[in-house]
């Protein structure tokens, strides 16, 4: 058999277990008459748009330029091309096809996995048996595993129609729409299904903090005493308080004026209530990719494809399992490999020996889900040991870190006492009530960082005392603070992460916010940090200490495209129709011609606007030319009806002059 592999370090892996024989450029010769060999992801990109235009297009540069006559550009026959860095491997690869009679796919367990491995054998027009390996991790005991229970491939086609379904539609908007929009602004625009709307919530973010006006508000305490022991409690803003807020802020600095004076005529209060519950908070589940490129980037300032990066290098190593995945549950198999797992941890990471040697493997937390486990699991250890020593820092980091979560579902539940104090001032109409948290048994939290501990600190700083209903209290003093209400914080790339995840937040369509809920948010885990970058490098978006923030030129961008490029509904509308592809193989066809109907009517809109970007001086400017209305340079620009001048102002100028022999006519 031949086993295709997605990368070459899943390759030797896979060689290991099968028992390498000989080793060979780009493939392994291994024991009982198996080869494998392996891709560098995607061998094969789509073709540019310039390979379906006409011969009679001019160039510049070696390539057609963009015109509008020529736009939409709709493939008649989707074209691969072979990268130029993987042409090699295709030809050794082709020259293993014609001595097999047997494939297996060992693609990355996900779509892009699937479509990885088979587009190379449509390709390559393999026609032979084609078997499907499934793996989430590359240790040996999961490689073992998966070697024993293959399937066949066919089983997986629907993956396949998905995954090529959805990139020949972010093909055909991103091309289409950047060359449309870039045209009516005389400077690049781009588009995309998962750009555009990522932009536009940083956008949106930094425009209400913007816009954010700070209001003050008060917060009244007063500290009672029962039987010699004292506690601060809190005004509840109820209706008896006047001068509140939407939110139930009390803004009104007469009212608290008022109040503190009537408290300061009275002493005697009564408890009118207390009640005790034991409260247990589970373990976190293990990390998905989203979750930690969120965490890396809080404790550590670790940019999203930073962490990406470092969990990839660990794979690779061996010693964590397959980072690109969106679940953090574990399928329920690996339970008994946790003896296994923790002997690793603690060669691996030895200062974690001691929260090791603690655990109790006898422990099942929810964690362990067949039902919510998905293509891929949570990012855990594997059973392969490795030494610190020859990692750097941020590899330690991140081991450790993946490392705790896995160790914490094999603690108890963190538990705790969690009491309410209600007391009533005698004579006022005012309510205030008092909470406090004690620590029962630390649990998983004894196992997680100073940033838990810290957490727990603050929860329990209150020692509420033992009271009863009725029983007599003395409010001993009493007193309110001014406050100001905060913005919300900007984004960091880490936040930014889990909001694409979790878009549905951000859509108020009932509907919409459903699919996009049950669905993966927007990009993947896989692709998000490379969309932030792409971002990053179109001066769309910039760093600003930790945080990420939109430039001049981003605001200006997300103003311009059509809400129904920037939303995350159409992502919801894709995956919901991906879905129905990957499960029935059936619809891609008429997936895309919707796609082909959008874009065609939403070009016949733009054609004649004139779009202009803040931040960017548009070279097609003439500066001998001005606009006679306000002063600005003109364009000269090739409509329906031919060249006509335009004002470089517009919209907010709308002057506009006809052509003669290349210069604008000013006098008609």
């Amino acid at each position: 058999m031949l086993f295709i592999a997605e990368k070459p370090s899943v390759g030797r892996a896979i060689a290991d277990q099968l028992g390498i024989i000989k080793k060979n450029e780009g493939y392994i010769d291994c024991t009982g008459n198996n080869t494998v060999t392996w891709c560098f992801g995607h061998l094969f990109e789509l073709a540019e748009p310039e390979a379906y235009l006409d011969s009679s297009v001019p160039e510049k540069d070696g390539k057609k330029i963009w015109r509008w006559e020529d736009l939409p550009i709709i493939p008649g026959k989707w074209l691969l091309v072979p990268k130029k860095d993987c042409k090699k491997q295709i030809k050794i690869i082709s020259g293993l096809l014609k001595k097999t009679e047997c494939v297996v796919n060992c693609g990355d367990p996900d779509r892009e996995g699937q479509l990885l491995i088979d587009e190379l054998l449509d390709y390559l027009k393999y026609i032979g048996q084609v078997k499907r390996y499934w793996c989430n991790a590359v240790d040996s005991t999961s490689i073992k595993r998966a070697l024993t229970s293959l399937k066949p491939n066919s089983e997986y086609q629907g993956m396949k129609f998905a995954a090529e379904a959805r990139g020949r539609a972010d093909w055909l908007v991103g091309i289409n729409m950047t060359r449309a929009y870039t045209l009516a602004a005389h400077s690049l625009i781009t588009i995309g299904r998962v750009q555009s709307p990522t932009l536009k919530l940083v956008v949106d973010r930094d425009r209400e903090i913007q816009r954010f006006k700070p209001k003050p508000f008060y917060c009244i305490k007063a500290v009672f005493e029962v039987n010699g022991k004292k506690f601060t409690a809190d005004l509840v803003n109820n209706d008896k308080v006047t001068g509140l807020d939407n939110e139930g802020r009390l803004i009104s600095t007469d009212e608290a004026r008022n109040i503190l004076t009537a408290l300061k005529a009275h002493s005697d209060a009564i408890i009118m209530d207390c009640t005790v519950e034991l409260k247990t908070q589970r373990p976190p589940l293990c990390y998905s990719l989203s979750d930690a490129q969120s965490a890396a980037s809080n404790h550590f300032g670790y940019s999203a494809e930073e962490t990406l990066n470092i969990c990839q290098s660990l794979y690779e190593k061996k010693l964590t399992t397959y980072p690109r995945t969106d679940c953090g549950y574990l399928p329920e198999s690996q339970f008994h490999d946790a003896s296994s797992v923790m002997s690793a941890i603690k060669q691996t990471a030895p200062d974690l020996a001691e929260s090791v040697s603690k655990a109790d493997l006898c422990i099942k937390t929810k964690v362990w889900n067949d039902e919510k486990t998905t293509a891929h699991h949570g990012i855990i250890p594997t059973m392969h040991s490795g030494d610190s020593a020859v990692l750097n820092e941020k590899e330690k980091n991140l081991y450790k870190m993946i490392a705790q979560r896995y160790i914490a579902n094999f603690y108890p539940d963190y538990t705790y006492e969690q009491k309410t104090i209600t007391v009533e001032v005698n004579g006022l109409p005012y309510t205030f009530k008092a909470t406090g948290q004690t620590t029962k048994i630390t649990g998983w939290k004894a196992v997680l960082g100073s940033e838990e501990k810290e957490k727990e600190k603050t929860e329990t700083s209150q020692q509420l005392p033992s009271v009863s209903a009725n029983q007599p209290a003395m409010m001993v003093k009493s007193g309110f603070t001014q406050k100001t209400t905060t913005p919300p914080a900007k984004f960091t790339e880490g936040s930014l992460i889990k909001a694409m995840e979790n878009i549905y937040k951000y859509t108020d369509d009932p509907e919409m916010k459903k699919l996009l809920r049950d669905g993966d948010g927007i990009g993947t885990s896989a692709t998000r940090a490379g969309i932030i970058s792409e971002l990053k490098s179109r001066k769309y978006l910039e760093s600003s200490g930790k945080s990420i923030v939109s430039t001049e030129i981003g605001k200006s961008v997300v103003d311009q495209i059509p809400e129904k490029f920037k939303s995350p509904i159409m992502t919801a509308i894709f995956e919901r129709i991906l879905g129905k592809i990957e499960t029935t193989s059936t619809g891609s066809a008429e997936f895309l011609k919707s796609q082909v109907d959008e874009i065609s009517k939403e070009i016949e809109k733009i054609k004649d606007i004139r779009i202009k970007l803040d931040g960017i001086k548009d070279k097609n400017v003439s500066q001998k030319y001005r606009c006679l209305n306000c002063g600005g340079g003109l364009i000269r620009r090739n409509g329906k009806n031919g060249f006509w001048w335009g004002c470089e102002n517009y919209p907010k100028c709308k002057t506009s002059y006809p052509d003669s022999n290349g210069k604008p006519d000013y006098n008609k």
